[in-house]
């Protein structure tokens, strides 16, 4: 289930980066591709799934987070990482998959699923905005940007996957994700940047 943004990828690096960056900018994240977990895909949507074909997904209600709720929706992903791992990818809606994963979320002190999902979802929109290198913050339009010159310099892909990747990142930088109303996540978020990655991050190399 590890969604989202994750350092290169050793293989396919740009590819994997590529594709799960245009998810975050896309907008939803990782509380998304969690319900997806459910429903269509499972863990690995984000570089199995081009963004551009998913659904328009409902705006982000936008949250001030705090490092206890960061803490606990780490906690809660890796006690649902192997229950949605096992999920087949066109698997429909499991209410037994589904009140698992509210007891996880409760026992980690969200209210619901929902709101696991909602703090997800404002983890993420601010992960699309860091710079993988630098690990700043820098902004998902100068982060896709960076990705794309990436995309067109890189000599050992296939000009197949090059073509797929500048679509997802170029469709990605024409839909931008709404901008962080609560600035005070970016702190958070950078503080917490390291092991958010590698839970949400996007790849399956760790």
């Amino acid at each position: 289930m590890r969604e989202m943004i994750r350092p290169l990828c050793v293989a396919m690096s740009v590819a994997c980066l590529a594709v799960s960056m245009t998810t975050l900018s896309n907008g939803r994240a990782l509380a998304q591709a969690k319900q997806q977990q459910m429903a269509p895909a499972p863990k690995q949507p984000a570089q199995a799934a081009p963004a551009p074909q998913q659904e328009q997904a409902p705006p982000i209600k936008q949250i001030a987070l705090t490092d206890k709720q960061i803490d606990s929706a780490l906690a809660a992903t890796k006690e649902m990482d192997p229950i949605t791992a096992k999920l087949p990818q066109d698997a429909k809606p499991d209410p037994k998959v589904t009140a698992q994963l509210e007891g996880i979320a409760k026992k980690n002190g969200f209210a619901s699923y929902d709101e696991y999902n909602n703090v997800v979802d404002n983890i993420s929109l601010v992960l699309g905005g860091f710079d993988p290198q630098s690990k700043k913050y820098v902004g998902p339009e100068a982060v896709l940007k960076a990705q794309i010159a990436q995309v067109q310099a890189d000599k050992k892909m296939s000009a197949k996957d090059k073509k797929e990747a500048l679509a997802d990142l170029n469709a990605a930088l024409k839909s931008p994700p709404p901008a962080i109303e609560n600035k005070g996540n970016i702190d958070l978020v950078a503080k917490s940047y390291d092991k958010l990655m590698e839970e949400f991050g996007g790849s399956d190399d760790n």
